[in-house]
C-alpha cells in the first residue's frame, strides 16, 4: 500500500532535505559551502542588490555568516579555484562543476536553434556568421563583456539588448562562451569555455539524454525530500516528458518512494534516502529565489503561505513591500519582512514586518535576532526597524 504522509511530515523531510535543522558552524569554511551548493545543485542567480545579491542568500540562511569572497572565488576565481560555473539551470544560476556534462544536451539543444528566447534562436540559423564573429574576437581578444563591443550596451533597459549582447547570450547558451567573471554593477564577462571550465571536467563524456534527465531528476528529488513530478521537472525546467521517462524509470529503480501527502491531491515522491526528523529547530531569512520556496504552488502546499515577489509591482500596489524576505522559524514561515541594507548610513531597514496568522508570541523576537545576524554579515552597525503588522 502507498504510504501517507501528513503536512507536517512532508515540511519536514523539506526542509531536512534542504539543509534546515542543523547546527550552525561556529565558523564557515570553503568544504561547509562546497556541501551546501551541492546538496542545492545550484543557487540562483538574480541582479538585484536591495540587500545583497541573492545567490549569497541561500548558504546564509543555511550556515549563518560567512564570508561572500568563498562563493566569488569559487565562481569566478582562479581557474585552479573555481568549483562552480554558471549556466541555466532552475534560472541562471551557479552550479557545481560536477554538473556540467548534465546540461550539455540544453547546450546543443540552443546550438542547434531550438528552446530558449526566439530572438535569440537565429543566431543558430541565419546570424550564426554574425555570431561566430564575436566569438572569434573573444578568442582573439581575451574575456569581453557586452559593453565592450560597440553596440554591446542595451539601448533603453536591461531588456533591450543590442545585437552583440543578444550574440553572446547565444553563445553562452550554446556552450560556446561562458562567464569568466562580472565586473562593475555585476555586468557578465564572457570567455571561450575551454579558457574557464577545467579540462578534467571539460573531458567527461557526454551522456545520452535520458541519462541526463534522470540525473537531474534524481537531484531534485535527493534536494527536495518528497515532492510531485511537476515539483521534480521544475527544478531543472524539463520538458513534462522528460520528466515523465525520468520519474518512472526512478521508481522502477527503488530511488523514488510513491507516496501520498495529506491534502496534496496529486501522487508524490519520497526519495530513498530522505531524511525523517520528528523535529525541525532553527530559524532563517529565505531569498526570494530560494529553492525551498521558488515553486510559488509548493510553498504554498507545504507551508500554507502564499508568496509573490513584489518588485515589479508599482508601489501602491504591493501587499508587503519591495524585497520581501519569509523568515522560517524551525518548521513554519511565520513571518515575511521588507529589507534594504543602506549601505551608506550602515544600516539594515525593515521597512514593514507582517506576521503570518498563528504565529508564536516569540515570532519578532527571533526575527530580530536574525535581523541583527544579517547585518552583521553584511557589515551593517544597526538594524532599523518600521511598521509591524499582523495579518489576519
Amino acid at each position: 500500500m502507498t504510504e501517507t504522509l501528513s503536512i507536517a511530515q512532508a515540511r519536514r523531510i523539506a526542509l531536512a532535505a534542504q539543509g534546515f535543522g542543523a547546527l550552525l558552524p561556529e565558523t564557515v569554511g570553503t568544504h561547509h559551502l562546497r556541501r551546501t551548493v551541492d546538496m542545492l545543485s545550484l543557487h540562483q542567480i538574480d541582479s538585484v542588490n536591495v540587500a545583497v545579491r541573492a545567490h549569497y542568500l541561500p548558504a546564509f540562511s543555511r550556515l549563518g555568516s560567512y564570508d561572500r569572497a568563498l562563493i566569488d572565488r569559487a565562481a569566478w576565481g582562479p581557474k585552479r579555484e573555481r568549483r562552480l560555473f554558471e549556466y541555466w539551470a532552475h534560472e541562471a544560476s551557479l552550479l557545481p562543476m560536477a554538473l556540467y556534462p548534465l546540461l550539455r544536451w540544453r547546450m546543443a539543444q540552443a546550438d542547434r536553434g531550438e528552446g530558449g528566447w526566439t530572438s535569440l534562436r537565429r543566431f543558430a540559423t541565419e546570424r550564426r556568421g554574425a555570431a561566430e564573429a564575436v566569438l572569434a574576437r573573444i578568442r582573439s581578444q581575451g574575456p569581453m563583456a557586452a559593453s565592450d563591443f560597440e553596440d554591446g550596451k542595451s539601448r533603453s533597459g536591461w531588456w533591450e539588448w543590442g545585437d552583440t549582447k543578444q550574440a553572446l547570450e547565444w553563445l553562452f547558451r550554446a556552450g560556446h562562451v561562458t562567464t569568466a567573471t562580472r565586473r562593475g554593477s555585476f555586468e557578465r564577462v564572457y570567455d571561450v569555455t575551454e579558457r574557464v571550465i577545467p579540462a578534467a571536467i571539460r573531458d567527461l563524456p557526454t551522456p545520452s539524454d535520458a541519462d541526463a534527465f534522470r540525473a537531474l531528476t534524481e537531484r531534485a528529488a535527493r534536494t527536495l525530500g518528497v515532492a510531485t513530478e511537476t515539483d521534480l521537472r521544475d527544478y531543472f525546467r524539463l520538458k513534462p516528458e522528460a520528466a515523465r521517462a525520468s520519474v518512472a524509470a526512478l521508481v522502477e529503480d527503488g530511488v523514488l518512494i510513491p507516496v501520498a501527502v495529506a491534502g496534496w491531491g496529486r501522487s508524490a515522491y519520497l526519495h530513498r534516502d530522505a531524511r525523517r526528523p520528528r523535529r525541525i529547530a532553527g530559524a532563517a531569512l529565505l531569498a526570494p529565489f530560494d529553492p525551498l520556496i521558488w515553486e510559488r504552488a509548493r510553498t504554498e502546499r507545504l507551508f500554507d503561505f502564499h508568496y509573490r515577489i513584489e518588485i515589479y509591482v508599482p508601489a501602491e500596489k504591493r501587499r508587503h513591500g519591495y524585497y520581501v524576505l519569509p523568515f522560517l522559524l524551525d518548521d513554519r514561515i511565520v513571518a515575511r519582512v521588507d529589507v534594504k541594507a543602506d549601505r551608506q548610513a550602515g544600516k539594515l531597514l525593515a521597512h514593514r514586518v507582517t506576521v503570518e496568522p498563528g504565529a508564536p508570541a516569540e515570532t519578532v523576537e527571533r526575527l530580530g535576532i536574525e535581523l541583527r545576524r544579517m547585518a552583521g554579515w553584511l557589515g551593517l552597525d544597526e538594524i532599523a526597524v518600521g511598521v509591524v503588522v499582523h495579518a489576519e
